[in-house]
């Protein structure tokens, strides 16, 4: 997984010291229903698209960027889904990171979804109701906030 240049010039200062970082997740959906996943290279999970914003990215500008860049499929925002913390974790390098996810609504406009960067090894359009087994509950969970119909965004997670 490339690493921001960015975030290389705050590990320069800060180790591996944790680092706050806002991030995004697109829940992509075309017209039958169906979720946009990829297969992360990292750890062979299937996955919604997710990255970290640019300074001073704006969250729906940066989603719609990832979509793109990681799968060759143009989307728009529909809505903000839902607002999360993530668990602290630590890298293979020993860096520590903790995310902010923005998790966005999104619709398929157009593209053929094919793996566009080296974040994927595989990506696929799949049923909400039959997702891979490899779908982490964290996933699950912002996917389930983005179907939900309420039109009002969750700000937290169990």
């Amino acid at each position: 997984m490339p690493v921001p240049d960015f975030i290389l010039a705050m590990r320069e200062k800060l180790g591996t010291d944790l680092i706050w970082t806002p991030g995004v997740s697109a829940v992509v959906l075309d017209d039958e229903g169906r979720v946009l996943l990829g297969r992360r290279a990292d750890n062979g999970r299937w996955c919604l698209i997710t990255g970290i914003l640019d300074p001073g990215e704006e969250p729906a500008v940066g989603a719609v960027r990832e979509v793109a860049e990681e799968t060759g499929v143009i989307a728009r925002v529909e809505r903000l889904a839902s607002v999360s913390a993530g668990d602290p974790v630590t890298f293979p390098n020993g860096d520590h990171a903790q995310f902010l996810d923005l998790t966005f609504r999104c619709r398929y406009v157009s593209g053929e979804a094919h793996v566009a960067d080296d974040e994927s090894t595989a990506v696929g359009w799949f049923a909400v109701d039959d997702l891979p087994d490899s779908v982490p509950p964290h996933q699950r969970w912002r996917l389930e906030t983005a179907l939900a119909d309420t039109g009002e965004a969750v700000f937290a997670r169990d």
